[in-house]
């Protein structure tokens, strides 16, 4: 492995812990919802949960229709299992079943 890389993944392997433990470990319970760092806090979830998916679908929206068809139907079983139950649990496991059941039938 050449060393920028390696240096790359150990940056960003720090960053990584550092944003899991550094909240767990941080007395946030006096902290205002309003002010600078609860904002902050609070955005760094669904940021995450962004830039996760925009680097899976990225790679999709560069390919022919017919193999996009995996990821389309999987989002559409994520936001129609979210409208439904409200569960970001049931929504997560209902497009990953359904990503992988129609990846499985496109590739026989």
């Amino acid at each position: 492995m050449r060393s920028e890389v390696a240096a790359l993944v150990l940056i960003v392997g720090a960053c990584t812990w550092a944003f899991r433990y550094f909240p767990l470990r941080a007395r946030l319970h006096d902290l205002a919802a309003g002010s600078v760092l609860g904002r902050f806090l609070a955005a760094t979830g669904p940021a995450a949960i962004a830039t996760l998916f925009a680097a899976e679908v990225m790679p999709y929206l560069q390919v022919a229709v017919t193999r996009q068809l995996p990821l389309l139907t999987g989002i559409a079983a994520v936001l129609a299992a979210f409208a439904w139950r409200r569960s970001v649990v049931v929504a997560t496991l209902a497009g990953s079943v359904t990503f992988g059941v129609i990846s499985a039938l496109v590739a026989s």
